[in-house]
Order: structure tokens, then C-alpha cells, then sequence
């Protein structure tokens, strides 16, 4: 209640860690459905009584939706690079959960936010496609990651070109960035994001940088200055704020944006945008692509022989040398008799993921068979080209 007094527009629920994968650490994945539910209920609560009082400002409830604390992109064991604490299906299912809480809890938005690992949020947005399909409800999409450091990247390694790319097939509402930063570092990121997003733009950095005791010391007079430029350079459509920020923080940003106008979607021109940690656009200008196929068991014999020994490692020199002879994108391909295809194609993407001079590149999954696509794409958090399926038995 006291942010909407402020003027918020939106609140998010405090499900920031409301799934399953996070609740194991207490033991409370029995609650998560309650939890959810209950923090939509409450927020929506209140905002009906601020949208009651005042029906020219009405309020939302967005369902936040957090990144648990497990990377599907990266393995903890630096011994193990190919282990993953948690897969894409484990997300799916812990994700689906939460979502079925907050929508039936009330929630007019679902956020998806404090993006560190791209490939976790393609599984949450996974989650939510199906659920919408399967219940036939559709609400907003919002999308948020992170920049973890003055490198511009998200944890898994995406430049913010490279993160949108990844995400930009879905129906959303807006991609953003949040946390980690402050608003004056964040500020170059939403720049580069602001020109080529089709969606809306949404930040709500944190209130400066942590101190030295996990506090932040941004008043909101500091913060405002800084978000006052957001909104007369046009950068954003939505803005708050996340860590740090209090009613007072929030109640300069809502002054602050009534008085100026949102950003104007730009003008893109059609066209293929693929991602492996660094963007991929395919220009008119540009020259042949070239695609790497040494990659592939049915195109190197080398290559082969090394997938059917287990030697994972020496068919990562393949990758490397490809990459470095000048390939844009990386065909993967494993379908033979003699491997399991399945398999092959997890054990060897994922261990690709953890060497980021190949993972930079666009990579090509190739195969006949269904099951080893889907394999493939529940392991890259880029956006990725799918290969050489015939549709010979037919579109079904």
C-alpha cells in the first residue's frame, strides 16, 4: 500500500523466489503453490482498492518470477564442465507451479526477472506458453534481465543484443533490465536496448551500489537526477525501481514520469537475428555466412571417431579450430547408428556453453529426428538455427 500511495503503477508479488528449485534449500516445496498465490491475492488486494478510489490510475499486480538459484547454462563443478545442477525440464516444472499461483491468485502480469542465465528464462517462458495454452489464459509478459558487471554481460556470458535476441520470439510485453546496477551505470545498456527492442523498455535499477554492509546509500534525490535522464533521452516506457528503493525512491520516479513522455517504439527492418553470447544480425550488406560442419558425425570422420570414443574433449579442439578458421555459426550434428544421439548432443552443447571463445557464435542443430532437437535447444541459451528436418513423413 505504501508504494501505490507513492503512485506506483505496478507492484510485483514477493515470490522473487517462489519455485521449487529455491525452496528445496528450506525444505518448503510443498508451499510454493500457497505462496505464490497468496503474495498475488494480497498485492491485488490492495490494488483494487487504489484503482476503486481513483479509476483514471489504474493499479496492476505483476507476478515476479525469479531466477532460481541454479544455472541451466553453467555448471558448478569446475571439474565437470558438461554437469548441470538443474535442466531445462526441471525448470519447466518447478516454473509451472509458481505460475499457476500467481495467476490464480490474481495477477494481471507475470514477470519474468533478474535474468543471470537466459536459458533458466526460456524455460520460465516455455512455462508460461504452455500454461497459457493448456488453461486458455493469455496476460502480459514481462521480461528483465541483469548486468551483472561493467562487462555488459549477463552471469552466462550475453551481451544485451545477444539476451534479447534470445528472447524476442515470444509475444511480450516489455524487456528490461534491473538490479545489480545502479541507474547511472545501468544507463548505457538501456541505451543500446532501447534502440533495438521491438517491445516496450522497462528498468528498475537498484538505488546505487551496495556499500560495504549490503546497504545502499542512493537517496532518492540522488536516483531521480540519474532516472531524469532516462526519461528526456526517450530510453524507457516502464521504470521503478528494485534493490535499495523505498516509497520515497519510488514516489520521485512517479513525479518524475509524469511529466514527460515514454519512448517511441523504433522502426526495425525485418530480419534474422541469432545469438550466441554476442549478436548475429544478418544484413543486406553482408557477405556469405559461413557455417562450420566439423562439428557434424556425418562430415568429419575425425569428428566421429572422437564422439564414439567419448573423447568430448578433443572434439572441443574441432569446435575451437572451426571458430577460429573463421565460422559464424557451429553446425552440431550426431545423428549415427553407433551413438546415442540424444545424449551425445546434451553431453557435447553443454560443454560447449562452458567455453566461451566458441559459445560467442550462433549454433546449428542438426538432425533428422525430433528428440535430438528438442535435446539440443533445452541446452542453448542463444538463439539458435534448427537443421535438416525433411518434413518428408509430412507437416504432422
Amino acid at each position: 500500500a505504501e508504494y501505490l500511495k507513492a503512485g506506483a503503477d505496478i507492484i510485483e508479488t514477493n515470490t522473487f523466489n517462489g519455485n521449487s528449485v529455491s525452496m528445496a534449500d528450506y525444505n518448503m516445496e510443498d508451499l510454493v503453490y500457497e505462496l505464490n498465490y497468496e503474495s498475488a491475492r494480497l498485492a491485488k488486494e490492495q490494488c483494487e482498492i487504489f484503482t476503486k478510489e481513483n479509476p483514471d490510475k489504474p493499479r496492476f499486480v505483476a507476478g515476479s518470477i525469479g531466477p532460481t538459484n541454479r544455472t541451466c547454462s553453467l555448471s558448478p563443478d569446475v571439474n565437470r564442465p558438461e554437469y548441470r545442477a538443474v535442466t531445462f525440464d526441471d525448470l519447466v516444472e518447478s516454473y509451472t507451479t509458481q505460475i499457476d499461483g500467481l495467476v490464480k491468485g490474481g495477477a494481471d502480469i507475470l514477470l519474468v526477472e533478474t535474468i543471470f542465465d537466459t536459458l533458466n528464462a526460456k524455460a520460465a517462458l516455455f512455462a508460461i506458453s504452455t500454461y497459457y495454452e493448456t488453461h486458455n489464459v493469455k496476460l502480459p509478459i514481462m521480461v528483465s534481465g541483469t548486468i551483472t558487471d561493467a562487462s555488459g554481460r549477463t552471469l552466462s556470458g550475453q551481451t544485451v543484443e545477444a539476451f534479447l535476441n534470445s528472447v524476442r520470439h515470444m509475444d511480450l510485453l516489455s524487456v528490461g533490465f534491473n538490479c545489480a546496477l545502479g541507474a547511472d551505470q545501468l544507463k548505457q545498456y538501456m541505451q543500446t536496448l532501447s534502440k533495438e527492442c521491438p517491445f516496450y523498455t522497462s528498468a528498475h535499477p537498484n538505488a546505487g551500489l551496495p556499500n560495504a554492509f549490503g546497504e545502499y546509500d542512493e537517496t532518492a534525490e540522488m536516483m531521480g537526477g540519474v532516472i531524469n535522464t532516462y526519461l528526456t533521452d526517450g530510453l524507457i516506457n516502464i521504470i521503478g525501481g528494485c534493490c535499495g528503493t523505498s516509497p520515497e525512491h519510488i514516489r520521485k520516479i512517479a513525479d518524475l514520469a509524469s511529466t514527460k513522455k515514454p519512448r517511441v517504439l523504433p522502426d526495425l527492418p525485418p530480419r534474422l537475428r541469432l545469438s550466441g553470447l554476442e549478436q548475429m544480425q544478418f544484413r543486406p550488406d553482408a557477405n556469405l555466412v559461413n557455417v562450420g560442419e566439423r562439428t557434424n558425425v556425418a562430415g568429419s570422420r575425425k569428428f566421429l571417431r572422437l564422439v564414439k570414443e567419448g573423447d568430448f574433449d578433443t572434439a572441443l579442439d574441432v569446435a575451437r579450430d572451426q571458430v577460429e578458421g573463421g565460422a559464424q555459426i557451429l553446425d552440431i550434428n550426431m545423428d549415427d547408428g553407433l551413438i546415442d544421439g540424444v545424449e551425445s548432443m546434451k553431453h557435447f552443447l553443454n560443454l560447449l556453453a562452458s567455453e566461451p571463445d566458441i559459445a560467442r557464435i550462433p549454433f546449428m542443430v542438426d538432425s533428422s529426428k525430433w528428440e535430438i532437437l528438442e535435446e539440443g535447444l533445452k541446452c542453448i541459451q542463444g538463439k539458435a538455427v534448427v537443421n535438416s528436418i525433411s518434413l518428408k513423413e509430412g507437416e504432422e
